[in-house]
């Protein structure tokens, strides 16, 4: 069993052997990402970078504010390119857009003009269809699954920002992508809302299997969702912490009173805060 206090991953449990690198999900190859700002100096914003994620894998990126988790984020999604290294992702190259990576932003920035069904299935326009499958059909099925049936003829406005979400998620994965990216999903949501949220995603997740990267500021959301948490320090951003949690796979609000629960969460603060106080 791996407590709160193990040691973090090993370099061979972290996939850097060649044999188990090629069986990632994602891999970040020693991943330097800088930008040049305005005044013509280079920022860098994640320096040397190495970590595998394993297929169908729950791991939450936590981290001070510009640390370079959204940057991270965005390099999976092929938003942006390495300065150093490289970003892999095993999914297939016949696949594109939401069908091979899909993304869930901070905001859910649905189409104000489509019902609810008609932002869930508005990827299907663009991204790459799998054959036989009815896309309708899936969509009325991540919707039941998500508990907004009963509304797919609603419109944004008519919803609440919690059920946005919700709409958002099922927008990610209409066309069943390989990996799915949440960067900070719920951090505009009130403290009910966002609790709520939290079991749902962690209830998707155990049954579509997705690898999920979610990047998280909150210690116990990362705690509380994740399989495995990645803490990461700051300027620039590095490795600073990564362990596997040993809590039930079924998650409730019992979960957030165990012990091992209260020493994860004391573990990524430890993380975060040591580096500021020099530990």
């Amino acid at each position: 069993m791996l407590m709160a206090d193990s040691k973090p991953l090993s370099k061979a449990t972290n996939t850097t052997a060649a044999g188990k690198a090629a069986q990632d999900a994602v891999r970040f190859d020693h991943v330097t990402i800088s930008f040049q700002i305005r005044s013509g100096n280079e920022v860098i914003a994640v320096d040397g970078f190495d970590l595998g994620i394993q297929p169908k894998q729950f791991v939450a990126l936590v981290g001070p504010s510009g640390c370079g988790k959204s940057t991270l984020l965005r390099a999976v999604a092929g938003l942006i390119d390495p300065t150093k290294g490289q970003v892999r992702v095993n999914a297939p190259d016949s696949l594109s857009g939401f069908a091979r990576v899909a993304m869930v932003f901070q905001a859910p920035t649905l189409l104000p003009w489509k019902t609810v069904l008609g932002n869930v299935l508005y990827p299907v326009r663009f991204g790459t269809k799998r054959s036989g499958v009815d896309y309708s059909q899936r969509a009325s099925e991540l919707l039941d699954m998500v508990g907004l049936t009963r509304f797919r003829d609603a419109y944004p406005a008519e919803l609440s920002g919690g059920m946005q979400q919700r709409v958002a998620i099922c927008r990610a994965l209409i066309l069943d992508p390989d990996i799915l990216l949440m960067d900070e999903p719920f951090s505009a949501l009130d403290a009910l809302t966002r609790e709520e949220l939290q079991f749902e995603v962690r209830r998707v997740h155990q049954k579509t299997g997705k690898t999920i990267l979610f990047v998280t500021h909150s210690m116990s959301e990362a705690a509380l969702l994740a399989d495995r948490v990645v803490v990461m320090a700051a300027h620039p951003g590095r490795l600073k912490d990564d362990f596997l949690l040993d809590l039930p796979t079924d998650r409730d609000t019992a979960t957030l009173d165990l012990p091992e629960f209260a020493g994860y969460v004391r573990r990524i603060r430890d993380g975060i805060y040591g580096q500021r106080e020099g530990k």
